[in-house]
């Protein structure tokens, strides 16, 4: 499988999902809330290496960036910017009292999820997280940052290639049915 075709499968099966504009939206403040949520108890556990606090959270949003870039380069280095912010973020409400900081990120977490079921309810269609939790943990911070290209009128030619992909996704499974 070539790497425009690992990315276009990818984003093919979740794009399919979350086309509602209403989702979209949704999705596009939800999941960095999730992001959130979960990286703020990966804050509590780092080191300080000249200065710097390095922390778990860094490390699985490298991870993350690691395996984005076998999907595509500019993508990646937009998802490390963004994850670097939201780590950033984490890491200074995982500094407060463990009450604040753990009701923050149960709250984040949480509310992000329940923000995405209704985006989903709006647009009828099922999470993917329902059919498929892992892909939908990978695929949904990436799908952000692609997301954020769509908004600003970048990359344009991926997009329409993307909505020629479902549409002939949902035209063979409209066949099969």
């Amino acid at each position: 499988m070539s790497k425009d075709g690992k990315l276009m499968d990818m984003l093919t099966g979740y794009a399919a999902s979350h086309q509602h504009p209403f989702n979209v939206i949704v999705h596009m403040i939800g999941i960095p809330t999730i992001m959130f949520g979960v990286l703020i108890p990966l804050t509590w556990a780092g080191v300080d290496i000249g200065g710097f606090q390095l922390n778990l959270a860094h490390a699985v949003m490298f991870g993350f960036f690691l395996f984005y870039l076998t999907l595509d380069t500019i993508f990646a280095f937009a998802f490390l910017v963004f994850a670097f912010v939201v780590a950033q973020l984490a890491g200074v409400v995982g500094e407060m009292p463990l009450a604040v900081s753990g009701g923050i990120a149960a709250a984040a977490f949480f509310g992000g999820y329940v923000a995405q079921f209704v985006g989903h309810a709006v647009e009828k269609s099922m999470p993917v997280l329902v059919k498929h939790p892992v892909q939908a943990n990978l695929a949904a911070p990436f799908f952000t940052v692609v997301e954020m290209f769509k908004l600003l009128g970048l990359r344009d030619e991926l997009f329409n290639e993307l909505q020629l992909q479902i549409a002939a996704r949902r035209e063979h499974e409209a066949g099969a049915a």
